[in-house]
């Protein structure tokens, strides 16, 4: 398998990967809609793919079978780390528990250690215990925790 980076002519394919990724997702609690949004993403993907901020996996048939997306932070508040963000990893199911996943991380991470990065978040679902797993095994460890509720209807009283 080969970490590479991808072409233009892997727009499409990346953005069925990401389709993949999100509708999976799902199951442990994100609010991102799939299909709805592979339009975008195929437009993001392929800015990702002309600045250099996204790797694949290839097969020896050219088949993908993995990406990782990442980039600089960037914010309007200064900071005392410079800190590149992970924006998406995906493996296909056939290919997971390989070690496929952890080199396209390290690949990225590498990727952004180069351009200046002296710290790498990256988000993922609290209900995702299998990534969470997988990422304290990167040594990846908890910074920040996003919090949300679902605000009452007006509908229902507190006691309903």
């Amino acid at each position: 398998m080969e970490i590479e980076a991808p072409t233009i002519e892997d727009a499409d394919r990346l953005a069925e990967l990401w389709v993949d990724l999100a509708r999976s997702q799902r199951a442990h609690g994100s609010h991102l809609l799939a299909e709805p949004n592979r339009g975008a993403v195929r437009e993001g993907l392929a800015r990702a793919i002309v600045t250099g901020s996204v790797l694949v996996a290839r097969s020896a048939d050219g088949d993908l079978a993995g990406f990782v997306e990442f980039s600089p932070e960037t914010g309007s508040y200064r900071q005392d780390v410079d800190r590149g963000v992970i924006e998406n990893i995906y493996v296909r199911p056939a290919h997971r528990g390989t070690g496929l996943g952890a080199d396209l991380l390290a690949a990225a991470e590498q990727r952004l250690l180069d351009a200046g990065a002296d710290r790498i978040s990256l988000e993922v679902l609290a209900d995702n215990e299998a990534a969470r797993r997988f990422y304290e095994r990167q040594g990846y460890e908890a910074h920040r925790l996003e919090l949300e509720k679902a605000p009452e209807s007006d509908t229902h009283s507190k006691e309903d």
